[in-house]
């Protein structure tokens, strides 16, 4: 079992199992074989969810890209080539992927090409403890206003307990006083945040009652 990849072996059948293990000994000889690889392994491994956070082929990919033997700029290439070139299944497994092959913050281009576009998918897979850990603050904070705007779960988005401060807090209770202004509800994860950091005289009177 890799760190970080739920356990394959108990949800794969026989077939895909071999398969997955015979294609990490291609990539292991032969990087290149990466970019067939990478995208059959949801026809041959399935697509079924693991857990609250991975798929099947996700973490099967995953796999795959921490089995390439190569360093910079070979490494950043290849795996900017193939997020560049996946659907958003394949690109989700990459950004899930980031934080088990590279602990440097290169692969924030991947992160922040993810944030400009409006995939909820892809917001939030590119939201886990790979940008929890390298984005800049001001990044971070942005990040979190897009997920609340696009009604992604706070709980998703990692680090935050962690990051969250009091121009994050202003941040939320100013996008809380405009939706209140409009007469549209104000998202309930985003309460706490605004209660841990703002100033009591700073905080949308509508929220003093939320739980």
């Amino acid at each position: 079992m890799i760190s970080g990849i739920p356990e394959l072996r108990t949800v794969l059948e026989p077939e895909a199992r071999a398969w997955l293990d015979t294609a990490v000994d291609r990539i292991i000889a032969d990087p290149t074989a990466i970019g067939a690889l990478f995208p059959a392994v949801r026809r041959r491994c399935g697509r079924a969810r693991i857990d609250g956070h991975w798929t099947i082929d996700e973490a099967a990919r995953a796999v795959l890209l921490t089995a390439l033997p190569l360093h910079d700029p070979a490494l950043t290439e290849t795996v900017g080539a193939l997020h560049r070139h996946g659907d958003p299944a394949e690109q989700r497994a990459v950004l899930r992927a980031l934080p088990l092959i590279d602990d440097e913050g290169r692969f924030l281009f991947l992160v922040r090409e993810t944030l400009r576009g409006n995939d909820t998918t892809l917001i939030e897979a590119a939201l886990g403890p790979y940008a929890a850990r390298h984005l800049p603050d001001d990044e971070y904070r942005q990040a979190v206003l897009k997920c609340v705007f696009y009604e992604i779960p706070l709980s998703r988005v990692a680090g935050l307990d962690e990051r969250a401060d009091a121009e994050l807090a202003r941040m939320l209770a100013d996008f809380a006083r405009e939706r209140i202004a409009a007469g549209r509800a104000v998202p309930e994860d985003i309460t706490p945040v605004i209660r841990a950091f703002a100033p009591a005289d700073d905080r949308p009177a509508a929220l003093d009652g939320a739980s």
